[in-house]
C-alpha cells in the first residue's frame, strides 16, 4: 500500500471506488455524500496526542446539493453532514494504517456546534487529532476533531469513533435481525 501524506479529490474518489484500499476495505462515500474535496496532510505520529493527525478540506459554494433543501429561504449545511466528514475521514485513518475491513461509524463521546456553514464560505477545514488506536479485536480508532470557517473553529467532537469490520453483509431485504451490525 502506497502511504501518502496527502490525497486529491480524484484520488479520494478512487478510494470510495475501492481502486485504493481495495474493495472489501474500507471506502469513502462516493459523491454527493462525500463531505471532502482533499486531504492536506495526514501522518501517524503528529497531533496532539503524538499518534497522529489528519488535515483536510472541502469548497464550499451555493451550488452543494444540500444548500437547496435545507432550508428553503436560510441554507444551511446539516450539522450532521460535517459530522459525517469528521467521521469519513477518521475511518479513512484507519484503513490508511493499514486495517482491513469495512467501516462503520461508532459514535461521538461529545458535540458541540458553534457556528454555521453557508452558501457564502469558501471552505471547511476538518482537523482531527487521533486518541487511540487498537487493531485486535477488529481495528478501531478514537479521536478528536475540529470543523473551522476560516479561523472559527465552529464544531468541536471529541472522541469520535469508527471501527473496521470484516464480516458485514447486507442481505438485500431479508431478515434485518440477522444484519451482522
Amino acid at each position: 500500500m502506497n502511504k501518502k501524506t496527502s490525497y486529491t479529490k480524484e484520488e479520494l474518489l478512487q478510494v470510495a471506488e475501492g481502486d485504493i484500499f481495495g474493495v472489501e476495505n474500507g471506502k469513502l462515500p462516493q459523491k454527493p455524500m462525500l463531505m471532502v474535496d482533499r486531504i492536506i496532510n495526514i501522518n501517524d505520529n503528529g497531533g496532539t496526542y503524538s499518534k497522529g493527525q489528519i488535515i483536510a478540506e472541502m469548497d464550499i459554494d451555493e451550488s452543494l446539493w444540500f444548500f437547496h433543501c435545507h432550508f428553503k429561504g436560510d441554507p444551511v449545511m446539516p450539522g450532521c453532514l460535517g459530522l459525517d466528514g469528521l467521521w469519513q475521514l477518521i475511518g479513512f485513518f484507519l484503513t490508511w494504517v493499514g486495517g482491513e475491513g469495512r467501516g462503520r461509524a461508532l459514535g461521538v463521546g461529545n458535540l458541540k456546534f458553534k457556528g454555521q456553514v453557508r452558501p457564502y464560505h469558501d471552505k471547511i477545514t476538518y482537523k482531527i487529532d487521533i486518541k487511540k488506536l487498537i487493531k485486535k479485536p477488529v481495528y478501531m480508532i478514537w479521536g478528536d476533531g475540529e470543523l473551522s470557517i476560516g479561523n472559527r473553529v465552529i464544531y468541536i467532537a471529541k472522541n469520535l469513533q469508527v471501527g473496521l469490520f470484516d464480516n458485514l453483509t447486507y442481505d438485500f431485504g431479508g431478515d434485518p435481525t440477522q444484519d451482522t451490525f
